[in-house]
């Protein structure tokens, strides 16, 4: 099958890609499930953008950005990504998105705040912002007939000129292997490939994310022969509820941001219901996110505690359900009615930091290969994500990138090699890989969790290279599958940040290792290079 460009990735930065190029380019859409799937559906906060210039300055934005990035972001690429949030979210207003109105502020629409934000500049759709944008978005890809849409099928591995050409300089992207639900692999011949697939959660055992946020992009890219930067930085969203029956509901950083306290539950005794963020930093509830989940972290150790609380019952109950519809909703579904009582909540995996080393047009270390959102490192993120920067950089360099893509000249397409099978069995020990999956999410939480230290990451990083041997063993000899392709990328990209994380001889935003609790005085990003040196993107 041949196509102009390929996607990989049904979230934001995926559909903005597809929608902004020309409708005269032939686009297939690949989802690992449904269109529905990814992490920006479940983004409830928003996205954050200057729309009040008479309260708020892309200078504020910026240093909002580069102070939670914790000195590690690239200010050329932040600034260029916030001063580009009007347009991006007008281009949203434009595509039919309810955004969240309120009348009495200048720019019409309510704007929220959340931690590390100077102002108010989180535009939303009440607490369920991406859910909004997704479906948005997903009636105008069903109906494009330019946009072909390839639900449940999985991007295997990316097709490069050094496999069909040894000494072919520069390394060009020239489609990708996808596996069907039949379980059949299709071989996708692409002018431009672009990875949008998400972030990598599922590497650890408690998080935020869906099941399909497994690092598939970051891998494939990073086999491929593209650099991968900062992977060390992985942020624990603070508060994730907590309960048996909620599986990975996040607590949106609005509810600190309208008021939500932080305290001690009824198990830390004499000290129950004392509010504890005070006396970690002067912000208090407001603080950036890798702040406030080492916060609560310290203080869960420290007393033993399964989880904390966090208070907005002193809310207008009104004001609460008007602007909290699904957290109120999920939590009384589970019997927490949040304008009576407070919410259990503890930390959990919630967005890689770190990704493929692209520009700000998401271009890779390969020809006619990009990556946007959460897959790419544009070096927006530093060292910690700003609240609700995430969709905003989706939306930019999505914008961006479908330029770019749009402006080369037509290449032909490449007589592609078909995806063989002709040396590998069906498998007889699946048990294999749901022991490997276990066991990789659960050292990873045990020992490359908020709080690190040098010899839980050695210890990690041991036990990945003997999965690693087991998986490239089990891959090499049996017929493929989603959960063994899952699993591969997963131990790649936990070898990734493991790895970043040793390199690393300090504490810096996310990444927090006792054995070096100092910062240096001048921030350096992380920088892994496959093995075989690949050509570094141009200009």
């Amino acid at each position: 099958m041949n196509f102009d460009v390929v996607i990989v990735g049904s979230g934001l930065a995926g559909l903005s890609v597809a929608l902004r190029l020309p409708k005269t380019y032939k686009i297939a859409l690949i989802c690992k499930r449904t269109l529905w799937e990814s992490a920006s559906n479940f983004a409830q906060g928003g996205i954050a953008a200057v729309l009040d210039p008479v309260l708020d300055s892309i200078e504020k934005h910026v240093e909002d950005t580069l102070t939670a990035g914790a000195g590690l972001c690239d200010e050329v690429a932040t600034r260029f990504i916030v001063e580009h949030g009007g347009e991006a979210i007008d281009w949203l207003i434009n595509q039919g998105v309810p955004f969240s109105r309120d009348q009495s502020t200048q720019t019409g629409y309510h704007l929220t705040r959340e931690g590390g934000h100077s102002e108010r500049r989180i535009i939303h759709a009440a607490d369920a912002t991406g859910h909004v944008v997704q479906q948005t978005l997903e009636r105008i890809i069903r109906n494009s007939p330019n946009i072909h849409l390839f639900e449940n099928h999985f991007a295997v591995d990316l097709i490069t000129s050094d496999k069909l050409y040894e000494d072919k300089q520069p390394v060009e992207c020239y489609g990708l292997y996808v596996l069907n639900e039949e379980g059949k692999v299709h071989t996708f011949a692409a002018r431009h490939t672009v990875l949008a697939t998400g972030g990598a959660g599922k590497v650890y055992l408690y998080t935020t994310n869906p099941d399909t946020s497994t690092g598939d992009g970051v891998a494939m890219a990073w086999r491929a022969g593209c650099r991968v930067s900062n992977m060390e930085f992985v942020q624990f969203h603070p508060t994730c509820l907590y309960h048996p029956y909620a599986k990975s509901f996040l607590i949106s950083e609005s509810v600190r941001g309208e008021g939500g306290l932080l305290k001690l539950p009824p198990d830390a005794g004499a000290d129950a219901g004392m509010r504890f963020m005070p006396e970690h930093d002067p912000r208090a509830e407001l603080a950036p996110r890798d702040i406030v989940a080492r916060s609560i972290d310290f203080e869960m150790k420290k007393r033993g505690l399964d989880y904390v609380h966090l208070d907005i019952s002193h809310q207008n109950p009104t004001f609460l359900k008007e602007h909290f519809p699904t957290i109120y909703a999920r939590c009384l579904e589970l019997g927490i009615d949040i304008t009576k009582e407070p919410i259990p909540v503890v930390p959990a995996t919630h967005f890689t930091c770190g990704g493929v080393v692209t520009d700000t047009r998401g271009r890779t270390d390969i020809r006619n290969l990009y990556a946007v959102g959460e897959t790419a490192c544009t070096g927006l993120h530093g060292a910690n994500r700003l609240a609700s920067n995430s969709l905003l950089e989706c939306l930019v360099i999505g914008k961006t990138a479908a330029e770019y893509i749009a402006s080369q000249p037509e290449e032909p397409f490449h007589v592609l090699p078909q995806w063989d099978e002709s040396r590998v069995s069906n498998a007889n020990e699946e048990v294999v890989i749901s022991h490997n999956w276990d066991e990789l999410r659960r050292f990873m939480w045990n020992y490359v969790g908020i709080v690190r230290t040098t010899k839980r990451l050695e210890r990690a990083q041991r036990r990945i290279h003997l999965l690693r041997e087991e998986i490239d063993e089990y891959y090499a000899n049996f017929i493929i599958s989603n959960n063994l392709l899952e699993l591969r990328n997963l131990v790649d990209v936990a070898s990734m940040i493991v790895e970043s994380a040793l390199l690393r001889k300090e504490s810096r935003g996310l990444h927090y290792n006792s054995d070096y609790p100092a910062t240096f005085p001048k921030a350096m990003p992380t920088v892994l290079t496959p093995v075989k040196r690949r050509t570094p993107m141009a200009g």
